[in-house]
């Protein structure tokens, strides 16, 4: 795209407080404000957009637009492409991702043998991991013969010096080798933690397979993150989001740190945020699942809505169940595929209403990960609980996944108004093992997106990032097709409940900023708003949807200041 020029558009007149700082134009520029009422007259699309500091002042035609340009006014050509209001993602992990880009990438390996020789090759070229651990993430069994997880003798061919921790790329499952066992000193007799399950053999003898709660003593084990290493991450993270366009992230990070490290995150963002190097807006969903936590992050002054500079807290995250995957999704029945388990809850519905409960009174919505049905119930419950005994204007709490549903539960969803946080990009892989996993009755009323959409549950976009990648053309792809990304199955998997473009880019834009409150200021291209914006290569609302995932983010736009521009190729 021809980008930048140091040419102004035609001044209207000289008054500097009339012209704008910067003007994009030449475009087709897609507002996501609301639909207008029924029987008002359709505006032809705009195609430019005016911003004066870091606010959008006017959206309208070239001519409107380039009429408030002065001499000292920035003028960028959009040539053709399609201006859109900046990407959030409403659940991912930041800082988790950062720390990937620095491990064992393990994504895509299709047999064990594979996941061995990365290490192997991370370690000779590594010349000695950071703090001895190596650590990698992003391995999946279902890509390899027999299916099988990786275990503590698999892991030992890569060292028997070093601790080897490998994380499933659901993020539920760590496996880990014989050294990384000494140092953890879990043996025979290490007992399980509620809420989790450490794989043993048929001697008693640990494997090392870690799950859900479980993963603390892998946490604990690996040397903690200094503040320093922790911005580093963070910003290493966020300048890959810019690229495709995401300019705001909903974002749990506590998870990558010991339990009661939280406020070093906290400290990390405050300090990049004091030194305007955070390069996105953050919304913080706060990982604190024990009861003493939550009160000690409150009491120290934290609640929704605390903020500095682009950084703020937004809810309580509540780990509720596992994966689909992994099978510790909890469900309200024996998975098909394995009668002897309906997954792990992690919590009694009494711990998971004192928390919903305690945060709820601090004017601090939950933001509860549930996959599996009987998990989603649980979380409804301990919402209505605290909404009744505790009645608070404009809590927007929220279920993040919301995979495995039926009828009744999505009618709760919208009796109790929940946001309904989805990431689309899931179905590329999981309808390939949905049926499987929970039986063709239960499948066909999961990742029930349009039937969440028709009943006015609002919906929230994410990617789950480093889980799938957060590539928003990628999930727009598979919102809109429900197929893989071979275009598998034909026709779409349950093709009824696609999304169509509109709703996609709503989640993404509109509907995201709803769940962080900020739909006052962001999420669409109106004036007054935020000037965050991003520049796709092609108009996804008219190209054939298979064609959607290869389309390009050449643009974006932080207040007003392009912070990221795609080189030509």
């Amino acid at each position: 795209m021809s980008g930048v020029t140091d040419r102004s558009a035609r001044p209207a007149d000289d008054r500097g407080d009339r012209q704008a700082d910067t003007v994009f134009f030449g475009g087709v520029v897609r507002t996501m404000e609301p639909p207008a009422a029924p029987g008002r007259r359709e505006r032809a699309l705009p195609t430019a957009v005016a911003v004066k500091d870091g606010v959008i002042v006017r959206v309208g035609s070239d001519r409107e637009i380039c009429a408030l340009a002065g001499p000292h006014t920035r003028s960028v050509d959009l040539a053709g492409r399609l201006l859109l209001p900046g990407f959030h993602d409403s659940h991912l992990h930041l800082l988790s991702y950062g720390l990937s880009l620095e491990k064992v990438y393990l994504d895509g390996a299709t047999s064990i043998d594979e996941i061995v020789r990365r290490g192997r090759d991370f370690l000779r070229q590594s010349g000695g991991p950071r703090g001895g651990w190596i650590q990698g993430r992003g391995w999946n069994n279902e890509l390899w013969p027999g299916r099988r997880f990786p275990n503590r003798y698999d892991l030992d061919r890569i060292s028997t010096d070093h601790p080897v921790t490998y994380t499933h790329t659901c993020g539920h499952i760590i496996a880990v080798n014989s050294k990384a066992l000494e140092v953890m000193g879990v043996t025979r007799d290490t007992p399980q933690l509620p809420g989790g399950q450490i794989d043993v053999d048929e001697r008693g003898e640990p494997l090392g397979i870690f799950r859900e709660e479980a993963r603390v003593l892998v946490y604990e084990a690996i040397p903690q993150l200094e503040v320093a290493d922790i911005k580093r991450l963070l910003v290493l993270g966020a300048q890959r989001a810019l690229r495709c366009g995401l300019t705001a992230l909903q974002t749990d990070d506590f998870e990558a740190v010991p339990e009661e490290d939280f406020p070093r995150v906290i400290e990390a963002y405050t300090q990049l945020a004091q030194e305007g190097a955070l390069p996105v807006r953050v919304f913080e969903q706060c990982l604190l699942p024990r009861p003493e936590q939550l009160r000690r992050f409150l009491e120290m002054g934290y609640t929704t809505g605390y903020q500095v500079g682009r950084f703020k807290i937004g809810p309580l995250k509540l780990l509720a169940d596992g994966s689909l995957g992994g099978r510790t999704a909890f469900l309200d029945r024996p998975y098909a595929d394995c009668p002897s388990t309906c997954g792990i809850g992690v919590f009694s519905q009494q711990q998971l209403d004192e928390l919903v409960e305690t945060a709820h009174r601090a004017g601090m919505p939950a933001a509860i990960h549930c996959i599996g049905n009987a998990t989603m119930q649980m979380a409804l419950d301990s919402i209505e609980r605290a909404q009744l005994r505790w009645p608070r204007a404009d809590m927007r709490h929220s279920i993040i996944h919301c995979q495995i549903t039926d009828q009744p539960l999505l009618q709760r969803f919208r009796a109790l108004g929940v946001i309904a946080h989805i990431q689309p990009v899931f179905v590329a892989g999981d309808w390939h093992i949905a049926a499987d996993r929970v039986g063709e009755e239960l499948a066909a009323t999961s990742y029930n997106w349009q039937t969440m959409a028709q009943l006015g549950i609002p919906i929230a976009c994410g990617s789950d990032c480093p889980v799938e990648r957060f590539d928003v053309m990628e999930n727009i792809y598979c919102a809109v097709t429900r197929q893989d990304f071979n275009g598998q199955p034909a026709g779409g998997w349950y093709p009824q409940q696609r999304l169509t473009v509109e709703q996609a880019v709503y989640g993404h834009t509109m509907g995201a900023a709803y769940a962080s409150y900020d739909e006052r200021v962001s999420g669409s291209l109106s004036v007054g708003k935020r000037a965050d914006m991003a520049v796709v290569d092609r108009d996804i609302f008219t190209i054939p949807p298979a064609q959607i995932k290869e389309a390009r983010v050449v643009m974006t736009v932080l207040d007003g200041e392009i912070v990221y521009e795609r080189e030509e190729r």
